[in-house]
């Protein structure tokens, strides 16, 4: 068991696990609100297929931001767009919960940045490089 977790950390630690996170949680804020119950719904209709929609296009964002890093620029922008256009589309993107967390997860996404591996020496000070300034 602590082995996997090591490896899922590893694994999570190499993409904008976060992001995709809130991202996806916002999708389905926004996806399964027109399914809840009528008296809890604040549209129907257009409304409801606009969420669905909606909410199949922020978590289809958060698949591809987790699984191809490489594309999370795109992703991020299609993400806060598809969230802050559910908010006219679909009651109030999720009663604006699925909005904030969909926005939230795309600029996360857009933001992030993949770690370089520290390099390790012992004992010995790095190198200084040609051209730069030693303080």
């Amino acid at each position: 068991m602590p082995r996997a977790r090591l490896a899922f950390r590893r694994w999570r630690r190499t993409r904008p696990f976060w992001a995709a996170l809130w991202t996806g949680l916002g999708g389905f804020v926004i996806l399964f609100l027109p399914l809840a119950p009528l008296g809890k719904i604040l549209q129907i209709g257009v409304g409801g297929i606009a969420g669905m929609a909606g909410g199949v296009l922020l978590m289809a964002m958060a698949l591809l931001i987790l699984f191809l890093p490489s594309q999370r620029h795109t992703a991020g922008v299609i993400a806060v767009i598809a969230g802050v256009a559910s908010f006219p589309l679909s009651n109030l993107g999720g009663l604006f919960l699925g909005m904030f967390l969909a926005v939230l997860g795309g600029a996360m996404a857009f933001s992030w940045l993949p770690e370089k591996p520290a390099r390790r020496r012992r004992g010995r000070p790095a190198p200084a490089r040609e051209g730069s300034a030693v303080a």
